[in-house]
């Protein structure tokens, strides 16, 4: 199978009757195995784990939430999750304020996730995750929906998931109960008529 650009976050917490050491030597263990049985041809798959583990490690070291690090560097809280799981490329001026608001990061670290080009997929075993499960069932259910406002608000075309951002946050319901709200924010892409005066390049015919 293809390989996720994320690396599973398989931690100390799923092994609580584990000794501490051992425990994490098992979650690396694990890690490791899993990044070893899918592997692009272009990227190092098991150097890109290690970074993200590291890169998981100081964040939780800090105590800082997504929300905290993304207020500190400029970002949404999503495309900060995404810069430390491999999934997002940083800018210079970004990475400074990365760098700033923790410092435990390595130098190393840091010129990689500038220099780098992150493999944009998912593996197909993130769907049995029930969050993740639950909020892809949510868009394929409403999905026809949300299509026919699109088409109706703005046209012929679809939203961009390039030109787009991401925040995820809370609210209060009536009842008192905390409620999940996810923003996407994508530019609207309308779709072309294909005029042939347009096309720069044409096919050639023999």
């Amino acid at each position: 199978g293809a390989l996720p650009s994320t690396a599973p976050e398989v931690t100390t917490t799923m092994f609580p009757s584990a000794h501490p050491t051992r425990s994490l030597k098992l979650c690396r263990s694990l890690n490791r195995s899993f990044f070893r049985s899918r592997k692009y041809t272009s990227v190092n798959s098991i150097s890109r784990a290690e970074r993200v583990q590291r890169l998981l490690a100081a964040k939780s070291q800090s105590g800082l939430s997504y929300d905290d690090i993304a207020t500190s560097i400029g970002v949404t809280n999503t495309y900060a999750a995404q810069l430390f799981l491999g999934q997002a490329k940083i800018t210079p001026e970004t990475a400074t304020k990365l760098q700033k608001r923790l410092p435990s990061i390595s130098d190393e670290d840091i010129e990689a996730m500038q220099t780098e080009f992150p493999m944009r997929t998912f593996d197909e075993d993130i769907l049995k995750e029930p969050n993740v499960y639950r909020t892809y069932e949510a868009v394929t259910h409403y999905g026809e929906a949300i299509k026919s406002i699109i088409n109706e608000q703005c046209g012929d075309g679809i939203m961009s998931a390039i030109d787009f951002y991401c925040d995820v946050g809370t609210t209060t319901g009536k009842h008192g109960e905390k409620r999940v709200v996810i923003t996407f924010n994508g530019k609207f892409l309308p779709f072309i008529e294909q005029k042939g005066e347009d096309n720069s390049v044409s096919s050639p015919r023999d």
